[in-house]
């Protein structure tokens, strides 16, 4: 019977030949089909899948060299190309759009000869924090199916969760890989800006976005993005840098850290009382562990979330623009009796609630009239935050936070208070607004019976130093 653990042990029984790649993917292809009601699924490519699966068998009988991702069984989120497949982004909008190209992470993971075995749901336009602004429906959270998983990208953290695959990608924008990696029980990564290109990705906050990973630990965490991390000619916000070996380094030891804690985070006036006081237990235990943890006076909690989504919104205003139902996707049949009503009728009909909520937000913080007012003074308030952040890193390895407020909600809590559904963003947009990689940590249990973690933030490009020390929390 196929059991899976870890990348590495995987990969040692296909050279031992005590499993097979075929094997995996009968696995995973029973596990989809068992769990479908958790709706965590867009598309599955089941006899692709499979093709690919026997091929590598094949290839690895006859002596070829097995690249990084031999055989290991990837989801994408439903906004990530994956060429000759339909991508939606959850979106009405782009209903019959087949993509024509690999998203250059995607490329990375097919040259290292991964099995990618479906699209996962995500909130339109990996627009939302829960998963329910979906074109298909919600996602469930695997742990207690009246909650939901977190989002946007709930179905990429729900296919792990439920072993449905091996690892998956998602994106953030603003947490929302970290997020439902803490709804969900299971590791999130959001790399630092620029560390993974973006091209192929569906855009929604282009200075925000970045691709991001989901495991069950550390070790495939960092193989993966070892895989889909470095430079490309096709996006010129990615970063040259080389990319380290992060599956060898994060197994060195991390040593004692320097580490820093917001204490307006921890006595947030939203956070879970049980949350503040099991994360403020665990900081004892960290020093107790030889860590020097240290409170910090950051002064700007109220003014992340309102810089947040003035930026965003301006960026998905403009990004969005481009979907107007004349070259691809949705076209309403009553095409109106000019050009305007023609757009207004296609994206009226073809964009959801939330997505046409936030470019209207963004239409109107650019507008001629308000411009300054908001956009030019969130564009202040984020540099501000950035100067801030290279102060504290002066002095620190790390800063901790809560990934969230509070646990997963139930489907439907949220979904008429977009502004709470908006606060649930308080402590990761943090990480997206400055640039610097940030990862959740399955570290806890609420006496709800729901999990919630640690997320842990270094500076920009040192993966290497977060990974070490997610290794060390986690073996604790």
């Amino acid at each position: 019977m196929f059991s899976f653990r870890s990348i590495p042990e995987y990969q040692n029984e296909l050279l031992n030949g005590t499993t097979s790649c075929v094997e995996a993917v009968e696995f995973f292809l029973r596990r989809i089909e068992e769990r479908k009601n958790l709706n965590a699924f867009t598309a599955v490519y089941a006899p692709e899948a499979l093709d690919q699966a026997k091929a590598l068998d094949a290839q690895r009988k006859a002596g070829h060299p097995m690249g990084k991702f031999h055989g290991v069984v990837v989801a994408i989120k439903d906004v990530i190309c994956y060429k000759g497949h339909a991508v939606t982004a959850a979106s009405h909008i782009l209903e019959g759009f087949t993509s024509t190209y690999n998203a250059t992470a995607v490329q990375h993971l097919l040259d290292e000869q991964a099995i990618i075995i479906g699209a996962c749901n995500c909130d339109e336009f990996a627009m939302g924090s829960s998963n329910e602004n979906s074109a298909y429906g919600p996602t469930r959270n695997a742990a207690n199916e009246a909650y939901v998983p977190g989002g946007s990208s709930g179905g990429s953290a729900v296919a792990v969760q439920a072993g449905m695959c091996m690892v998956s990608l998602g994106s953030d924008t603003g947490g929302s890989v970290r997020q439902p990696a803490d709804f969900c029980g299971i590791v999130g990564l959001k790399p630092t800006y620029g560390r993974v290109s973006r091209y192929g990705l569906i855009a929604y906050g282009s200075s925000f976005d970045q691709i991001g990973v989901f495991a069950t630990n550390i070790t495939d965490t960092a193989l993966t993005l070892e895989v889909i991390a470095g430079a490309d000619a096709f996006d010129s916000t990615v970063a040259s840098v080389p990319v380290p070996a992060y599956s060898k380094e994060c197994a060195a030891p991390a040593g004692p850290m320097r580490i820093a804690y917001f204490e307006d985070a921890l006595h947030h006036p939203g956070l879970d009382a049980e949350m503040a006081a099991t994360i403020t237990g665990y900081i004892d235990t960290l020093r107790s562990k030889g860590h020097t943890v240290e409170p910090v006076s950051f002064g700007l909690m109220d003014y992340i979330v309102p810089t947040y989504y003035v930026l965003t919104t301006a960026e998905a205003s403009s990004n969005l623009s481009r979907y107007d139902g004349v070259r691809y996707g949705y076209r309403h049949p009553e095409r109106g009796s000019d050009l305007t009503e023609f757009y207004k009728e296609n994206r009226s009909h073809g964009f959801g609630k939330e997505v046409q909520r936030r470019i209207l937000l963004g239409t109107f913080v650019l507008s001629a009239g308000y411009f300054d007012a908001y956009f030019t003074k969130a564009q202040k308030v984020r540099r501000k935050l950035a100067e801030k952040t290279q102060e504290i890193f002066k002095q620190y390895d790390a800063i901790i936070l809560p990934t969230v407020p509070t646990t997963a909600f139930k489907i439907g809590e949220k979904m008429e208070d977009p502004i709470a559904m908006y606060l649930a963003d308080i402590y990761t947009v943090y990480a997206n607004l400055v640039g610097i990689p940030g990862i959740s940590l399955p570290l806890f249990t609420h006496s709800n019976g729901l999990p919630f973690g640690l997320q842990v933030m270094s500076n920009q490009f040192s993966e290497v130093s977060l990974l070490r020390l997610s290794q060390q929390l986690l073996a604790q």
